[in-house]
């Protein structure tokens, strides 16, 4: 087995899959459910996921600082707990208000799970490897995302096209997932010697860090505000003509492609710069949001998904790979939290934008989307070189 396979890596990966199989079960029935079923206008939809990624973002950064100076388990089975008292909440709604009041529980769980998780991932692995890990993460949390929705697509139609009994199973994935994090084992950091002075041993959150991870996350931050919630994409395939198991199966396909590239993406960024692999994806993310935004057919959403789906998968463990690179030993979990929350807080501005905008078929939030993610590509291709990682061949 290789040496960066470690005990944690594999039970954190199955927790991942459990805890996604269950948030997307319920994912992309969600804008449907809040349109359709409980009557609320778009713009509701994409305030609802903005709202959900902000109170993520809020608990992120402070959840990455408390990670690099407490044990970071404790954190992540709260995060999840939280993520299931979310669903219960879901489960429960019969008016937009208290959708939104789950997704906000639920998106307050991965705040405070995300980052020290992220840091914990790397406990006792070979650190040439980042890529490798954070992408086999990225695999087995997406490969939930496949079995959830086609789990809810198979009960979606057992139940005779019943939308709330999927809200109530999708409790059951998200409690195995708390469970399982029984399994992670940590090792308790080394105090310092008693006799050290407290102005020689300051606090890991109160290292100051370093320039070049603040221009990049500064830079993925920038990004984030024209990366709006999946949610919307769903809403325009559902617009376009896509029946509840036509856009179903279209998010399966779309993380079966996320699901397949994240492991390959994650191993070639160990092998190359990995602001080129981040670039590649966002030239998928403009691919499938200019795609969705000129197309007329139906059918095409089945060929854009998966094309976006070499979006998340060159971006989303490569990223977190990329600023574990330029952080400092000691502020792994700040950083995770400082650049998943900045991010998150670029997502609820996107997602607020976005569904505001969205007037009628919504062409015009996907062409602006879509074309500013090709100008970060460009200028990353041209100006990012000093964002690699440092003292490689890479």
């Amino acid at each position: 087995m290789p040496s960066w396979l470690t005990p944690n890596v594999r039970v954190l990966c199955a927790v991942s899959f459990a805890a996604d199989t269950a948030s997307e079960l319920l994912y992309p029935i969600l804008p449907i459910f809040l349109t359709a079923t409980l009557g609320a206008p778009a713009a509701v939809v994409g305030a609802v996921e903005g709202a959900a990624e902000a109170a993520a973002a809020v608990t992120k950064v402070a959840a990455g600082r408390l990670g690099d100076t407490h044990r970071k388990r404790p954190y992540i089975a709260f995060g999840y707990a939280l993520a299931a008292v979310g669903k219960v909440l879901l489960a429960a709604a019969t008016v937009w208000p208290l959708v939104l009041a789950g997704r906000c529980v639920d998106r307050l769980g991965k705040g405070i799970r995300g980052a020290p998780r992220d840091a914990l991932l790397m406990a006792g692995a070979d650190q040439a490897f980042r890529g490798r890990i954070f992408g086999l993460h990225r695999a087995a949390d997406t490969a939930g995302a496949v079995a959830g929705p086609a789990l809810g697509l198979l009960l979606y139609e057992l139940l005779d096209h019943r939308i709330r009994p999927l809200l109530m199973i999708a409790v059951v994935p998200a409690i195995a997932a708390v469970v399982l994090v029984g399994l992670v084992r940590e090792t308790p950091s080394i105090p310092a010697p008693s006799g050290t002075r407290s102005e020689d041993a300051a606090p890991a959150w109160r290292e100051r860090l370093p320039a070049r991870l603040g221009a990049l996350i500064t830079v993925l931050t920038v990004f984030a505000l024209v990366n709006f919630p999946d949610s919307l994409l769903l809403l325009r395939a559902h617009q376009l003509g896509l029946s509840v198991v036509g856009v179903i199966s279209g998010y399966i396909l779309y993380n079966l492609s996320y699901a397949l590239l994240s492991y390959p993406a994650g191993a070639l960024s160990d092998r190359v710069p990995r602001r080129l692999i981040f670039v590649a994806g966002l030239l998928c993310f403009a691919i499938g949001y200019l795609g969705l935004g000129v197309v007329d057919t139906p059918a095409w959403v089945f060929v854009i998904l998966p094309v976006y789906g070499g979006f998340t998968a060159a971006t989303d463990g490569v990223g977190k790979a990329w600023v574990a690179d330029l952080a400092p030993a000691t502020r792994q979990s700040s950083a995770q939290g400082l650049y998943q929350g900045l991010s998150g807080a670029g997502m609820l501005i996107a997602g607020l934008w976005a569904g505001i905008a969205w007037h009628g078929d919504g062409r015009g939030p996907l062409l602006v989307s879509g074309s500013a993610a090709l100008a970060v590509a460009l200028a990353l291709t041209v100006f990012g070189r000093s964002l690699d990682q440092p003292g490689t061949a890479r």
